[in-house]
């Protein structure tokens, strides 16, 4: 999947990559839903076997805009995963607490622990999206924050976290259809905010600051990759495969028992 690896120092346009492609996959949507049930089988095992080592820290960073699939996302990818070792975090609208903080303050009391895995739905990388986006801080504040944010990411990663980070890219048409299909629906009309029609007439001012998150925080230690998601299944194919490739890199190994268990017997 390193095509779709937004390589540090390089620049990348949005404009430019196709949110309906589906890389150098060969096959169609069957063939993909297939691959994507064997990754999840292996991301399960490995997901134990972070767990029960206890070693390693795993932080997964999923960004999109309004019905980008992050929810979905987390569903089909994670799906069988063991819950105690996998916990999400959403950072929503801040709360008078956190706005008296720094603006990562929040962010770090929810980084992972030792044989964690913890996914970020949204992020501290919203401090430099709707913020700038919205104008609720100068430009000479959010300005600063990119090199803040690599400070912060590569202190995790200094001390054990390994971070992927995921923006999930779809066109404005498919997006339109999301959001019809959601008013469409009435079980689905508690995910629409008539909010989100607001949002939406800024589409180009969030797909700039996006550009400029991409190319400005996307590290050898917290990198990012821009995934073409208005095809769900192909979304979660590339998500499960950079994950599971990820955790095969740690090279980790069941720790061995507390006691000599060769003379146990069980009766």
């Amino acid at each position: 999947m390193k095509q779709h690896l937004v390589e540090p120092g390089k620049t990348i346009k949005l404009a430019e990559l196709d949110p309906q492609g589906t890389g150098k996959f060969k096959g169609g949507k069957e063939d993909g839903l297939k691959e994507i049930a064997k990754l999840n089988g292996e991301l399960q095992e490995l997901q134990e076997l972070l767990y029960a080592e206890g070693k390693h820290k795993v932080l997964v960073v999923l960004q999109a805009m309004d019905t980008g699939g992050k929810d979905g996302a987390i569903r089909r990818v994670f799906d069988g995963v063991n819950p105690q070792g996998v916990k999400v975090a959403s950072f929503k609208v801040p709360t008078a607490e956190e706005m008296a903080h720094d603006y990562l303050w929040r962010v770090h009391k929810v980084v992972p622990a030792n044989g964690e895995l913890v996914v970020f739905n949204r992020s501290h990388y919203e401090d430099v999206l709707v913020v700038r986006v919205h104008n609720y801080v100068p430009k000479d504040v959010w300005s600063k924050r990119y090199e803040q944010i690599n400070e912060f990411e590569k202190l995790l990663a200094e001390n054990g976290t390994t971070i992927v980070k995921f923006f999930l890219h779809i066109s404005k048409d498919e997006q339109k259809e999301r959001l019809q299909a959601r008013l469409d629906d009435p079980s689905k009309h508690w995910k629409f905010s008539v909010g989100d029609l607001a949002e939406r007439k800024l589409w180009d001012d969030y797909q700039a600051a996006y550009e400029d998150v991409l190319n400005k925080t996307s590290t050898k230690h917290a990198p990012w990759y821009v995934v073409p998601a208005n095809r769900k299944w192909y979304r979660d194919l590339v998500i499960s495969t950079v994950l599971v490739d990820t955790l095969k890199s740690l090279k980790m190994k069941y720790p061995a028992p507390k006691d000599d268990l060769s003379g146990v017997a069980i009766e």
